[in-house]
C-alpha cells in the first residue's frame, strides 16, 4: 500500500515534532559544515536536529517521486462569505509529475474568484515595499502566470501570479526562472501583513 499525501505530511510533522524534542539527532553534523570555525561557533546540537529533519524529509520526497505521490493539498479561501477551494503545493513535499498541471487547471477559477471579489478595490504589487499597480497591469501579470494562488485578510485578498517550478517559485534566487508577482487587492493601502 503506497502512503497518500496527508499521511506523508503527518509523518513529516510527527519526524519533526520528534527531531525538536530532540528523539533524533544526527551525530555527523559537524562534517556538514565546510568552516571549522563556524562549526565550532554554533550549537552542533541543534544544527544536528535540522540536518536529521532535512535527510528525512529528502527520504520523503524521494518516496513521493518513486511512488508518484502527489504533493498537493487543497485549501479554501474564504473572503466576503464567499469561497473557493484550490490547489497549492504543501511547503513540506515536492511536486510530482502532473502537479503543476494540476496547479495550471485551477488558475481560471482562481482569477475569477480574485475578479469578482476585487471590482471596487485598489491594487498594490508586494516586492520590497508595496507599489500601487492598474488593474491593467495584474491582467499582464495573469496572462504571464502559469498558475493562481489565493489568500484572505479580513479586508485584503492576496492573488499570487505564479511561474516556474513550484517549489521554487516563493524564492528570490530562482527569479526569473520561477517566481510569483503578489497583488494585494484592498479598499484602500495594504495593512502590515507580510505577503
Amino acid at each position: 500500500m503506497t502512503y497518500t499525501t496527508q499521511q506523508l505530511i503527518q509523518i513529516l510533522e510527527q519526524e519533526l515534532r520528534a527531531t525538536w524534542k530532540g528523539d533524533r539527532i544526527l551525530l555527523s553534523s559537524a562534517d556538514r559544515i565546510d568552516n571549522p570555525v563556524i562549526a565550532k561557533a554554533i550549537d552542533l546540537q541543534k544544527v544536528g536536529k535540522v540536518f536529521a529533519y532535512q535527510d528525512f524529509r529528502r527520504q520523503i520526497h524521494k518516496y513521493q517521486y518513486q511512488h508518484r505521490v502527489s504533493g498537493i493539498i487543497w485549501r479554501e479561501c474564504t473572503f466576503a462569505a464567499k469561497s473557493i477551494r484550490y490547489p497549492e503545493l504543501h511547503n513540506q513535499l515536492i511536486a510530482v509529475p502532473g502537479d503543476k498541471e494540476t496547479l495550471m487547471a485551477a488558475k481560471k477559477e482562481v482569477v475569477e474568484f480574485w475578479r469578482e471579489m476585487t471590482q471596487e478595490m485598489n491594487f498594490w504589487l508586494a516586492a520590497n515595499r508595496y507599489r500601487p499597480i492598474t488593474a491593467e497591469s495584474v491582467e499582464e501579470f495573469i496572462q504571464e502566470a502559469e498558475w493562481a494562488e489565493i489568500d484572505a485578510a479580513q479586508t485584503e485578498l492576496f492573488l499570487g501570479l505564479c511561474w516556474g517550478s513550484p517549489q521554487e517559485h516563493q524564492y528570490q534566487w530562482a527569479k526569473p526562472n520561477s517566481g510569483c508577482h503578489r497583488i494585494i487587492g484592498t479598499m484602500t493601502e495594504p495593512s502590515s501583513i507580510k505577503v
